[in-house]
Formats: C-alpha cells, sequence, structure tokens
C-alpha cells in the first residue's frame, strides 16, 4: 500500500526532507558514524562512507516501493542537518523512529519531527496503527514519545538486541499513538 507522502514536511523551524543520495557525506559525518549516538538504534555505527550510502540506496528504493518513508531533519534557516525520521509501512501499519546528531541533542528537534511526521501520517487514510519501541533505559527518547502524544503499549523484557549495545537482549517498552476510531458509513 503506497502512501501519499509529501517529500518534505515543515516542522516550525525544521524541514523534512526525502533522503537523497546527495546526503551521505553529510549523514557519515553528523551522525551515522557517532558512536555516542547509535547506541539505541537497529543499525549498526557506519564505519564507512559505504555503509551510508548502502543505507541510501536501501531508503530510495523502499520509498519507490511504498515500504519505507525516510527523511532528513534539517534546519529550516541554515539547512544544516541535525537528523533523521522514518516510518516504516506495513499495509497501514506504520512503526516510526528517529535519530538526532549529538550535537544537537537537548533542543526539541526530535519532538518537533516526531509531531510533523506524526500529524501527516494520522491525516492518511488507511493507517491502522503508529507505533514504535524504545530500550527502556533511552529515558529521552521515553520523554519525546510522551510529549508527541504516545502512550506506553507493553513493557517487555528480552525484546531486542541492540547491535551497538553488544547484542545482548535489552528491556523496551511499546509505544502507541492512539488513532480516531474509524468513521461508520451508517
Amino acid at each position: 500500500m503506497q502512501l501519499p507522502m509529501p517529500e518534505s514536511i515543515v516542522a516550525g523551524n525544521l524541514i523534512l526532507r526525502r533522503l537523497r543520495y546527495e546526503d551521505a557525506e553529510e549523514i557519515f559525518f553528523t551522525y551515522a558514524s557517532k558512536p555516542e549516538g547509535t547506541r539505541y538504534v537497529s543499525w549498526p555505527t557506519h564505519q564507512r562512507l559505504k555503509d551510508t550510502r548502502d543505507f541510501l540506496r536501501y531508503a530510495i528504493h523502499a520509498w519507490n516501493r511504498g515500504l519505507d518513508y525516510s527523511f532528513s531533519i534539517r534546519l529550516a534557516d541554515s539547512n544544516r542537518l541535525v537528523g533523521s525520521i522514518g516510518a516504516i509501512n506495513e499495509m497501514g501499519k506504520i512503526q516510526f523512529g528517529y535519530f538526532i546528531a549529538p550535537s544537537q541533542w537537548g533542543r526539541g528537534y526530535a519532538t518537533a519531527a516526531a509531531k510533523a511526521l506524526l500529524a501527516v501520517l494520522k491525516s492518511m487514510p488507511g493507517i491502522i496503527s503508529i507505533k514504535t519501541f524504545v530500550d527502556a533505559e533511552n529515558a529521552a527518547s521515553i520523554r519525546v514519545l510522551q510529549k508527541c502524544g504516545l502512550v506506553e503499549e507493553a513493557r517487555i523484557p528480552d525484546y531486542y538486541r541492540f547491535v551497538n549495545q553488544n547484542s545482548r537482549a535489552k528491556e523496551c517498552i511499546l509505544f502507541k499513538l492512539e488513532l480516531p476510531a474509524p468513521v461508520s458509513a451508517d
């Protein structure tokens, strides 16, 4: 199921823009190669620029197939890259995630970007659910999700093995966004 996803979304002083091949070096040096920042993500810290280019090939192909919509997060006034955000689409069941460069933490960018993306997703027909999960130790992301209106659905011990934490199974919290009930045709 293809979503009518815009290629850019304005989020206050941020612009979310569909990822492009040209973003590779900026992504690599801004956040993808930073071990302190990749601790809680599902993908391995990028060791070479080739890793980032491989990811971008995947991201562009997945967008074109309607499977994964990945955006850069940029400052509107300077076009400076501060992170990325994306939504995986499994037939209207959405799982989303975001990443902010360590040098940009604590500035509200994750909350603003997530709120903007979630508003777009909530307005689309055919969305069944919007969920995500987070390492129970990732207090900053838990706060972001709560600020965005997500609610804790479950806490599951040994739920996910984060590759950048020696692949040991970690307790995770599953969050969901309450969606309005579908309007009846009666």
